[in-house]
């Protein structure tokens, strides 16, 4: 469907609103907005449709660092099927604000897409929303930013080390096609408790995507690697699900700073490295 043909029902649903709402396509692409999300993102309503954006205009994460692409968010949103919500920091020349958004995946005429409701943090939004994995219980993709960042600043005031490590389960949308995303559910539910029960509980453990779980130590020498070998030994054993017997594929890579490098850095060091390895 498209934008002009959306517009007419949109504004019907949308009008009255104290809510910001946007819709995505895949690719990033605000297909509907209202005038509430273009208020909250500091644009007129045509620049958000037409993704045109003022030179002095720029969205930050809280930590400061520039945010990913729309498109990867909206991609990751689409693969993982679990609700995503970020703090976002909108500065526009001197003026600067602050906002939830959480995205959703949605279907529209039989087409994904993605759903993003912007509120302003003054509105009181509940912090407990989002902050949680539905599935697995872990904390999410902002609470572990979050931990992150104050392991950082730990590390910078006390001169210890931080590790972040990040565990890819592989090829688990085929064993989802095989199996059925239920037994795909259950494996990620099982590989969470394995790290929530085996890891100390110092640690943070946290579902950082649809296939990908993170963990946050700080120690006070050394490196992360036995921390990574251990997360890897944890998660690795073989498990009944359904009635299939199954040892997850796994790729595992792990960042040790000293807390003076940024969450952004740290979180792209390690993505690099796990984009490079090869699962056991």
């Amino acid at each position: 469907m498209a934008a002009a043909q959306l517009a007419p029902m949109w504004d019907e649903l949308v009008s009255g609103l104290n809510v910001g709402v946007l819709l995505t396509d895949e690719r990033g692409q605000v297909l509907a907005t209202n005038d509430v999300a273009a208020e909250l993102m500091q644009l007129d309503r045509a620049d958000l449709l037409t993704g045109t954006r003022p030179h002095d205009w720029q969205v930050r994460d809280d930590t400061g660092s520039p945010m990913p692409d729309w498109a990867d968010l909206a991609g990751q949103v689409l693969r993982a099927g679990c609700p995503l919500s970020i703090p976002l920091v909108i500065i526009n020349g001197r003026t600067e604000s602050r906002i939830w958004a959480d995205y959703h995946a949605v279907t529209v005429q039989g087409r994904r897409r993605v759903l993003v409701l912007l509120q302003s943090v003054e509105t009181d939004v509940s912090h407990s929303s989002g902050l949680l994995d539905p599935l697995t219980g872990l904390p999410g993709r902002v609470l572990l930013l979050d931990r992150l960042e104050q392991s950082l600043v730990r590390s910078r005031m006390r001169g210890t080390l931080s590790t972040l490590v990040l565990i890819d389960v592989q090829q688990l949308a085929e064993f989802n096609a095989t199996h059925g995303f239920e037994r795909g559910d259950e494996m990620l539910s099982m590989l969470a408790g394995r790290l929530r029960e085996g890891l100390s509980d110092e640690h943070t453990v946290a579902r950082y995507g649809g296939d990908e779980f993170a963990v946050v130590a700080e120690h006070p020498s050394g490196t992360g690697e036995r921390i990574a070998a251990h997360a890897r030994e944890v998660a690795g054993w073989p498990m009944r699900v359904g009635r299939k017997r199954v040892r997850p594929g796994l790729r595992v890579s792990w960042v040790t700073t000293d807390g003076l490098a940024s969450v952004h850095s740290v979180l792209a060091r390690a993505e690099q490295q796990l984009a490079s390895r090869v699962g056991s």
